[in-house]
């Protein structure tokens, strides 16, 4: 019966671990101001929680115990250490005296938007802001942040620490921005999570084309954003990663080879996806202070709603690409703008685009370039050309899925190639 009792505990502490530790860790940080500290004395409250609640029962709020818990077992912590007996005296009668009061369900999300903001600081590097919110914000090991990167484990280890200490030598404030700093600071954290996203949805290296645990991490992220700061942009990028995720289950067959969008089934598209990031564009536009993420996910949206490729709107895409251009010029939307009108207008006007992108010295080492006009070469019949750009789209890219996928082309072209 005992046995029963402590395999519920450990199941119920399991279960509150996984769904409130983030919540936790993000409070303790606040009332410790020291992320290393905060860790330690959350895991060491989830530790008395599985001692503890099997004799004195589970409290009625779990995570409010679990705060008090940790805050005073790293006191503890803390008192044993030499870092204890040189700690600035003004410090340790900050952590004695933390009050409590702040625990309302508003204050722990505060708190998890705090440390969103914490994370993605500007003054750290981006490699930082990444490997940091996904170790703090979503909880994933070291471990597994490096393998996600292709990083070795010791080098994301140091990369965390490095981050860690700047925020502390620098010390950066853990706190939402002010209203009037919140555009320029949200930049930062919407540009980590698409980052995240991008790595998930086309892993840059290795032997697949998607990296699911990453894609998800991101949107749980993106819907974290949403929900304690549902500003335009963070909406736009949730629906740009919502309507991009919906296409997972058509982008490759299943043996893991690439299909391009205008050959995937579009029934195995995930429907409710689409539907929420459709609400989603039409509630940021209709703020009138979107942005990139948002006209992106229009775009997005666009192809979505075509139940066939071939009724795809591309009149409609490239007027959004050229507001996007304005928006946000980069040589990317450039070329994916000369693709749609390559679409709408035909490949000679797509191809000409394109190398005037190529001539000016922009996206020269861009394998995508280099396949986007290998394409419309073959589109028009110019199969020399659509060998050679091919050829060079191959020399560039690292995906393996893509590498199979040009190299498949090449072999088609040669099969039809004048000898």
């Amino acid at each position: 019966m005992e046995e029963d009792t402590a395999a519920h505990v450990r199941d119920k502490v399991d279960a509150i671990y996984r769904s409130e530790s983030r919540r936790v860790l993000a409070t303790l940080i606040r009332l410790l101001g020291d992320f290393d500290l905060a860790e330690e004395g959350m895991h060491d409250a989830f530790v008395a929680a599985v001692e503890q609640w099997g004799e004195k029962g589970i409290p009625a709020n779990p995570r409010t115990w679990l705060i008090s818990t940790g805050r005073f077992k790293a006191i503890d912590r803390l008192r044993k250490t030499e870092k204890f007996e040189s700690a600035d005296s003004e410090i340790l009668d900050r952590l004695m005296a933390t009050e409590m009061h702040e625990q309302s369900e508003e204050g722990v999300e505060d708190d998890r938007l705090r440390l969103i903001f914490t994370c993605c600081h500007p003054a750290l590097s981006p490699d930082a802001q990444i490997a940091l919110t996904l170790r703090e914000v979503c909880g994933l090991t070291t471990e597994e942040v490096a393998h996600a990167f292709l990083t070795p484990p010791p080098t994301l280890a140091q990369r965390i620490v490095r981050a860690k200490g700047k925020i502390r030598d620098a010390r950066i404030p853990y706190e939402i921005p002010s209203r009037l700093d919140i555009p320029l600071r949200l930049a930062s954290v919407l540009h980590v999570i698409y980052l995240v996203f991008n790595e998930g949805y086309l892993a840059s290296s290795g032997e697949t084309l998607t990296r699911a645990d990453l894609s998800g991490e991101a949107i749980r992220l993106g819907r974290l954003l949403v929900e304690l700061l549902p500003e335009p942009e963070a909406m736009g990028l949730l629906a740009l990663m919502l309507l991009h995720e919906a296409r997972q289950a058509s982008r490759t067959t299943p043996s893991g080879e690439m299909i391009l969008l205008e050959d995937q089934d579009r029934s195995l598209w995930n429907r409710a996806q689409i539907e929420e990031g459709v609400e989603l564009v039409e509630s940021a536009l209709s703020s009138h202070r979107f942005g990139p993420y948002t006209l992106q996910a229009a775009i997005a949206a666009v192809h979505a709603e075509a139940t066939r490729a071939a009724t795809t709107d591309w009149a409609q895409i490239v007027g959004l690409y050229e507001v996007l251009l304005r928006a946000d010029p980069s040589p990317v939307i450039e070329l994916n703008r000369a693709a749609a009108i390559a679409m709408r207008d035909g490949p000679e006007a797509g191809l000409a685009l394109i190398d005037a992108i190529l001539v000016r010295g922009d996206l020269t080492d861009y394998h995508l370039a280099h396949a986007a006009r290998g394409d419309l070469c073959r589109r028009l019949g110019r199969t020399n050309e659509a060998i050679m750009s091919y050829q060079r789209a191959l020399e560039l890219a690292t995906q393996e899925t893509e590498r199979r996928f040009i190299t498949r082309r090449l072999g088609e072209l040669r099969l039809t190639s004048p000898r």
